[in-house]
């Protein structure tokens, strides 16, 4: 698949209009990710079900994703960038339409499958969009725009739901979302041109299917791992079982059919490779930090879900600020400084969580965790970026879809394992103490699960740490 060329071929194609159509929509698809959370006790009440089922509205959302997204290379080689997001849009706002109007929990499931397949189409195709509009040399800025729409948007969704729902109800957060999605629609169709050559690709429908069993099996089985059963459940077990083996064998024939669905060439790319490890350590981080930290304010101090949106959300901002930063300072000067720093931070910041107590001040939570979230967005957008300039323009389709399905697949893996030690630490406390169903021996559990998970999270920036001394700066011509 060829690509026009970023610096002459591009000069008719107006950016700004461009990027703020998929900047205005991927920050819907990411908003939208995280702020149905803060309605599920309504939802629970309303519809009569339990928090397993409730829990389902954000776990379809993520499978869709996880199953959806890694196809999505194949999908950018073979359709034009156009008609890619007016059908993602059309997806996401039907989607949202459905959820907005349901009368049951069944029709509320079904349109935030639909939209999650919007989000799914979307999501790839502007990291690709934006290898095809900039230079390497000016990825990194743009790419920080990408990060400022990954982090804040999930980082800002319970905070204003909340506040929705306080004046309105949970149908707003689907209508308030739907005029955004319009305007970028009208915005895309307006602006957006076929920026890639399309190639009829043969579709290997096992690959599919295996892709579907492979990365379904393994974010599904994560994602249920944190439920209530933990990681001895049959549901768990066999899902992951099947989804490392249909892995195994999707890698497999990969590597063997001469029009591979993903091509696993780009791991040829040392740079690349690094990157998508580097990542994955990153939102292991983050996805347990964003878990774990509003389990502590509201179970374990006890503050109202409205207060502990409000003190998470400076994080959200100046992660999304620092996106943008990083990735000026990553046009000037590289990758190394800025994630070897990155994962420095953190460390500080997760052994601070790791120390909390029910008597921590609520000041130096906020700031730690904005300390947090500064460390990541120096880490995320450098090596990502770094990573997909190794690669050669025929190749980036297939490295978007590797990105976006590894933070799909992390933030899935970080959010299981930290929820793991947190019950198992909390079963741990509550069996050495006399009343175990007391609140506040129950708050002290939560609080001693959270070290322990947070200590986990050490080892991990400790890791990547030590990872990222191996990343060099890509070089590529002006």
């Amino acid at each position: 698949m060829g690509t026009l060329n970023s610096e002459e071929k591009n000069k008719h194609v107006k950016t700004i209009p461009i990027m703020t159509a998929l900047l205005i929509s991927g920050f819907m698809g990411m908003f939208s990710e995280t702020a149905l959370n803060m309605a599920l006790n309504d939802l629970i009440k309303e519809f009569g079900i339990s928090v397993s089922l409730a829990q389902w509205l954000t776990t379809g959302y993520l499978l869709v994703l996880g199953i959806l997204i890694p196809v999505s290379g194949l999908l950018i080689k073979r359709f034009p960038t156009r008609t890619l997001f007016i059908t993602s849009l059309s997806f996401s706002i039907v989607g949202l339409l459905i959820a907005a109007m349901s009368p049951s929990f069944s029709v509320l499931l079904i349109g935030r499958i639909v939209q999650a397949i919007g989000t799914a189409l979307l999501l790839p195709l502007l990291f690709h969009t934006v290898l095809i509009l900039f230079p390497p040399w000016k990825r990194g800025t743009a790419m920080g725009l990408v990060g400022l729409v990954m982090m804040f948007a999930p980082a800002t969704g319970p905070a204003a739901a909340g506040i929705i729902i306080d004046y309105f109800n949970w149908h707003m957060i689907f209508w308030i979302i739907i005029p955004f999605l319009v305007f970028a629609l009208l915005f895309g169709i307006a602006f957006l041109p076929n920026l890639s050559t399309t190639s009829k690709q043969r579709i290997d429908v096992l690959s599919i299917v295996l892709s579907t069993f492979g990365f379904g099996g393994i974010v599904f089985g994560f994602s249920y791992a944190g439920g209530s059963e933990g990681w001895s459940s049959p549901v768990v077990l066999t899902s992951l079982a099947i989804g490392l083996l249909a892995m195994a064998v999707y890698v497999f024939r990969q590597l063997t059919i001469r029009e591979p669905v993903l091509n696993l060439e780009v791991f040829k790319h040392p740079m690349f490779s690094l990157g998508i490890i580097v990542t994955l350590f990153a939102n292991i981080i983050i996805f347990s930090a964003n878990i774990l930290l509003p389990l502590y304010m509201l179970a374990g101090l006890g503050l109202p879900a409205s207060k502990a949106g409000l003190l998470l959300l400076p994080g959200g901002i100046v992660n999304g600020i620092m996106s943008m930063v990083s990735g000026r300072i990553f046009d000037k000067s590289g990758p190394r400084g800025l994630v070897i720093g990155g994962f420095a931070i953190s460390t500080i910041a997760v052994a601070f969580f790791s120390t909390v107590s029910s008597s921590t001040n609520l000041y130096l939570i906020v700031f730690f965790f904005m300390l947090l979230m500064v460390s990541m967005s120096m880490v995320t957008t450098p090596s990502q970026t770094n990573g997909i300039n190794q690669l050669s323009p025929r190749l980036y389709p297939d490295g978007t879809a590797i990105v976006n399905s590894m933070i799909q697949t992390s933030g899935a893996i970080g959010t299981a394992i930290a929820i793991s030690i947190l019950n198992i630490s909390q079963t741990n406390h509550l069996s050495h103490v006399a009343n175990p169903s007391g609140a506040q021996n129950q708050a002290d559990a939560l609080i001693a699960g959270v070290q322990n998970a947070f200590t986990f999270t050490i080892i991990i920036s400790i890791i990547g740490l030590f990872c990222s001394l191996f990343i060099k700066r890509i070089l590529v011509n002006r």
